[in-house]
C-alpha cells in the first residue's frame, strides 16, 4: 500500500513541477498588449517585452541604409505578430503587430526611435496604426495619429502603410 501512495505523490509532484513549463511553452499568461498611448507603449517595448530581444526585419541587419525622414542608417525590430505578417510578403499585419525602428545619424549615433503599433479600430484611415517617436533618453516627441507619419506612409497604403513590406 505504501508503494502505491509514493507513486501517487511522486506523480503529483511531477505534474506540479511541469505546470510552469507547460504554461511557458503554450504561451499562456502572455504580457497584455499596451493601450494606444505613448507612455504605455514605450514601457511595453523597453521594459515588459524589450524590443532588442525581438527578431529583426527579415533580410535586414543592423545599421542598413536608411532614407529620410528616418535617418541615414536604420535597425528595425519586429514582434512575433508583425513577423508573421511580414513573412506572408505583402500581407496585412494583424492587431498587436509592433515595428520598432532605430534611426541613426551617419556617424552611427542613435537619433530617435520610431514605432508603428497596429491597434484594431484605432485609426482605420491610417491603417489602424498608432505612431510613436521618442529620443534615445526616452522623451516622447510624437504619439498617436501623427500627421507627418500618416502623411508619408499613406503613399504605401496598398502595402499596409509599410515601405519595406518585403524581405529584401
Amino acid at each position: 500500500m505504501r508503494k502505491g501512495y509514493e507513486k501517487v505523490v511522486l506523480l503529483a509532484v511531477f505534474f506540479l513541477l511541469a505546470i510552469p513549463v507547460m504554461v511557458q511553452a503554450m504561451g499562456w499568461f502572455r504580457a497584455k498588449l499596451p493601450e494606444a498611448e505613448g507612455k504605455a507603449l514605450y514601457e511595453y517595448i523597453t521594459q515588459t517585452k524589450p524590443y532588442e530581444k525581438w527578431a529583426m526585419w527579415p533580410g535586414k541587419g543592423k545599421l542598413y541604409q536608411g532614407t529620410e525622414p528616418h535617418g541615414a542608417l536604420l535597425t528595425t525590430y519586429v514582434n512575433e505578430t508583425a513577423l508573421k505578417g511580414i513573412e506572408k510578403q505583402g500581407g496585412e499585419l494583424a492587431d498587436g503587430a509592433i515595428i520598432v525602428k532605430e534611426n541613426y545619424m551617419p556617424d552611427k549615433t542613435l537619433a530617435a526611435v520610431t514605432v508603428m503599433y497596429k491597434k484594431a479600430g484605432y485609426n482605420p484611415e491610417g491603417g489602424d496604426f498608432f505612431w510613436l517617436k521618442y529620443t534615445p533618453d526616452g522623451k516622447i516627441e510624437g504619439e498617436g495619429k501623427v500627421p507627418m507619419c500618416i502623411g508619408c506612409h499613406t503613399a504605401a497604403q496598398g502595402k499596409d502603410f509599410l515601405f519595406t513590406n518585403d524581405k529584401k
